[in-house]
C-alpha cells in the first residue's frame, strides 16, 4: 500500500509548500496548472501510478478538480479500484463505502468551488472589459525577437508549419508576425 500525495497550484508562481505539508507520504504527484479539467500531467502520472489499495492524500476538493462532473468522476472511478481518498482541509475520506452524507458534502462543495471558478473567470473578463474601455489593456506585448526570427525564416524558404515548429510557437503567432 502506497500513500501518494497530489498537490496543485494555479500558476507557476504559487508555492506548493504549504499543501499536505507535515504528513508523510511514498511519492507526492504536483501540477502548476488550472483546474478547470482533468488534462493534467501530475494527475495523469498520479493516476497512471497508483494501484489498488493505495491512498490519495489531497489538501481540499478544489485542488483535484474545480469542475463537478470531473470531480464525482474522478472520486467514483478511484473508489471503485479500492483506492481511499483523503481530502485534509474538508475533513473528508472516500473509500468507497456507501456514506450518503459525505457524497452530499463532496457534491456541495464540489459545486461550490466550480461556482467559485466561474465567478472568478467572470470578474476578469468584466476587469479586462474595464480596461479596454479605457485604453489600458492591450494583451501580451509583442515579442519582437520572436517575429524577426519567424521573418528570418519565411525569407529563407520555410513554410509556416515548419517555421510555428522549429519556434514552438502556434502557427497562428507565425501568421501574425507575417502579417
Amino acid at each position: 500500500m502506497s500513500k501518494v500525495g497530489y498537490v496543485r497550484v494555479s500558476s507557476v508562481d504559487q508555492n506548493l509548500d504549504r499543501q499536505l505539508s507535515g504528513l508523510s507520504l511514498d511519492k507526492v504527484f504536483k501540477d502548476k496548472c488550472s483546474g478547470k479539467d482533468t488534462n493534467r500531467e501530475g494527475l495523469a502520472s498520479m493516476l497512471e501510478y497508483i494501484r489498488e489499495g493505495d491512498e490519495i492524500h489531497v489538501h481540499d476538493i478544489s485542488r483535484l478538480a474545480r469542475n463537478l462532473e470531473d470531480l464525482l468522476t474522478l472520486v467514483k472511478s478511484l473508489t471503485a479500484r479500492n483506492i481511499s481518498i483523503y481530502f485534509h482541509k474538508e475533513n473528508l475520506t472516500f473509500t468507497g463505502e456507501s456514506n450518503p452524507m459525505q457524497d452530499l458534502m463532496l457534491s456541495m462543495l464540489g459545486s461550490v468551488y466550480q461556482f467559485e471558478r466561474s465567478m472568478i473567470k467572470e470578474r476578469q473578463l468584466e476587469g479586462v472589459e474595464q480596461a479596454k474601455a479605457k485604453g489600458k489593456y492591450k494583451g501580451r506585448p509583442t515579442n519582437i525577437s520572436l517575429h524577426d526570427e519567424i521573418r528570418e525564416l519565411r525569407a529563407g524558404g520555410l513554410s509556416l508549419r515548419k517555421i510555428a515548429n522549429q519556434c514552438d510557437c502556434a502557427l497562428s503567432t507565425v501568421q501574425r508576425a507575417l502579417a
